[in-house]
């Protein structure tokens, strides 16, 4: 629903689509007949949210239940905001046109450390107090998830409570127990209090933190019966776990606009950098059938004519072939495409080319992620060279041109010789192109090479170990572009700048709220675009409030250091994670879940891979 004032300055901004709601599948309800309102916000534009996967999921199965209506919020772009600000027009809500500050949760999922500033500054568009001790009353419930909740401590004063984990089912419970609290005339505080007992709930304000005279923490105080260790939710049957069959199609294009299906969670992997390979533990994959009758519904119910098969690597996915066969029986005839996003180098076969080539080609993707062997045996990749130029060979000869490849600079122990070997991959697969007699004839190819910047990570081998400085950064991004020496190949690189302030909030505690809180009374917002994004002006709001952010983002600890989220359980043990460090400082790789159990902690759960081959355990 448009609001009045909002139509009224649409044809003033970029891509009025953004704001006006409406879409196809989107959920209308009576709200004099919904007993609970959630607005589901993502700290970010429109095109980058709507093509968010757990947005999708939970906004469907919200909605599910009739007296809950979720609805969508995101960030207005800069000349929107301006607008709003201007007029004197809250933040709402695009289903109904209703403020957020009119909502009983206010959800926001967190993906990336950059949007820490947008949660605030939707929060104070919206009216609503940022700092969760001025919201007493019950209502506009602040709730957060995602990834970057695996470490909650930078944002712990603005957030009433974290979701550690998944949310599905967690979310419901957190929602039900306020539906009761709400009826018996309870406080926010009695509200908190009861929904730190459920699994999966942080409720920072129930804990208190003591810091060391170096600056490092010494305790985490749990009071008022609040648990010592939070553990995390995780859905154990994906066969059973709620999937949309329909999705909100969005008015302009997204990011990824094309329909998205979920084949398992988890990695099997173990890449030492990598959260999202240890914080999704284990494995869990759906069937076959479940995964292609989902498929088909959402291309109904959609119009999409693209099916992306979404996890962390597609081709781990253990019936992918199987599965592959049944898509294919109805989408060669229906003209919808196939995309494998997540591919591994190792895993592209020729039975998994043939398949995803029948409708349409694009160009390839794969992230051998480091230039040297002895780099990859670090990191734990656990790719050879000669399977990526296999791979290259194998797919020339299929008829693609393009690849893309993904590395990270700035990795534990790496020299400059590691980095010049990216350029130097980079040329090995634009000769095997030429040297496979089979190749696409008459046309060229492109390879591009992309660089991002190691940022260590909470719950990874690495969340021990300092980032490179800036400097650094700059000049190893310079070795790559001098080494390169094929107009074959694109160079591209991430802002060492951005890397360096995800890293300070990646690994960071409470006393960064001082520098957030003072960051959104200053007016910063999309910190992760450049165009809003400056360096420079992060480190005087770090200077004002006595900070040194390299404290955060380019020291060392010590295994021995208490860390900002060692309260918090992702299930894989810290143990584990320290052999997996010290095995990367002696090049030594460790083998997959599937090859063998490396006993991560993450078999707790009796689910997935860790029980798959063992019938007689479950």
């Amino acid at each position: 629903m448009i609001r009045e004032d909002v139509e009224k300055i649409l044809l003033k901004v970029q891509k009025p689509g953004r704001y006006v709601g409406g879409e196809l599948n989107e959920v209308i309800k009576d709200k004099a007949k919904v007993d609970l309102r959630f607005a589901f916000c993502f700290p970010d534009t429109y095109e980058v949210g709507m093509s968010h996967l757990g947005m999708k999921i939970l906004y469907s199965l919200f909605n599910q239940f009739d007296y809950i209506w979720c609805e969508r919020v995101f960030a207005p772009w800069v000349d929107m905001e301006d607008l709003m600000r201007e007029r004197g027009i809250p933040l709402y809500a695009l289903e109904s046109g209703d403020p957020v500050s009119d909502f009983d949760f206010i959800g926001f999922t967190l993906q990336y450390e950059l949007s820490y500033t947008n949660m605030l500054n939707m929060l104070q568009l919206s009216g609503v107090p940022v700092y969760s001790r001025d919201r007493t009353e019950m209502k506009n419930i602040v709730v957060a998830g995602g990834p970057c909740a695996c470490n909650p401590e930078p944002v712990a004063e603005f957030v009433d409570i974290f979701f550690i984990g998944e949310g599905e089912e967690v979310d419901l419970e957190v929602m039900e127990l306020f539906r009761r609290c709400r009826a018996e005339g309870k406080t926010k505080a009695e509200f908190l209090r009861l929904a730190a007992q459920i699994e999966g709930v942080y409720v920072p304000s129930l804990y208190d933190v003591e810091y060391n005279e170096d600056g490092t923490i010494k305790s985490f105080t749990p009071r008022e019966g609040a648990p010592a260790v939070i553990h995390k939710r995780l859905m154990k049957k994906p066969d059973e776990s709620f999937y949309p069959d329909n999705f909100v199609v969005p008015l302009v294009e997204i990011v990824h606009d094309r329909a998205v299906q979920e084949i398992f969670r988890g990695c099997i992997r173990g890449c030492r950098f990598c959260q999202a390979g240890f914080i999704y533990r284990p494995v869990r994959e759906k069937s076959p059938d479940v995964i292609n009758a989902q498929c088909r519904a959402l291309c109904d119910n959609t119009g999409y004519d693209e099916v992306s098969l979404s996890s962390l690597s597609s081709s781990d996915y253990s019936q992918i072939v199987p599965l592959l066969e049944k898509l294919t029986e109805w989408c060669g005839e229906e003209k919808v495409s196939i995309s494998l996003p997540s591919l591994r180098v190792d895993g592209f076969t020729d039975e998994i080319m043939n398949k995803i080539k029948t409708v349409r080609k694009s160009g390839l993707t794969f992230a051998p992620e480091a230039g040297s062997q002895r780099m990859r045996d670090v990191i734990n990749k656990n790719v050879q060279h000669d399977e990526l130029m296999q791979t290259c060979a194998t797919a020339f000869a299929g008829g693609w041109t393009t690849v893309k490849l993904y590395f990270m600079i700035g990795l534990p122990t790496e020299t400059m010789d590691d980095v010049a070997d990216i350029a130097n991959l980079g040329q090995d697969v634009v000769d095997t192109f030429y040297q496979t007699p089979n190749r696409a004839k008459g046309k060229s190819v492109r390879v591009t090479v992309s660089a991002s910047s190691f940022v260590p990570k909470p719950f990874t081998p690495f969340q021990w170990e300092p980032q490179d400085t800036i400097p650094v950064l700059h000049e190893k991004q310079a070795h790559i572009k001098e080494s390169i020496k094929s107009k074959k190949i694109t160079f591209n690189y991430h802002d060492a700048d951005t890397s360096f302030l995800e890293a300070v909030f990646a690994r960071g505690d409470r006393k960064l709220c001082k520098v957030l809180g003072l960051a959104c009374e200053r007016g910063f917002h999309f910190d992760g675009w450049n165009d809003c994004f400056s360096l420079e002006k992060w480190l005087e709001l770090f200077e004002e409030c006595g900070i040194d952010p390299a404290f955060y983002a380019n020291r060392r600890r010590s295994f021995d250091e208490l860390l900002p989220w060692d309260h918090i359980d992702y299930g894989v043990t810290k143990r584990f994670l320290m052999k997996e460090c010290q095995k990367a400082y002696e090049n030594t790789t460790t083998p997959h879940c599937r090859l063998k159990c490396s006993g991560c902690g993450a078999a707790k759960y009796g689910e997935g891979v860790c029980f798959e081959k063992r019938s007689d355990l479950v």
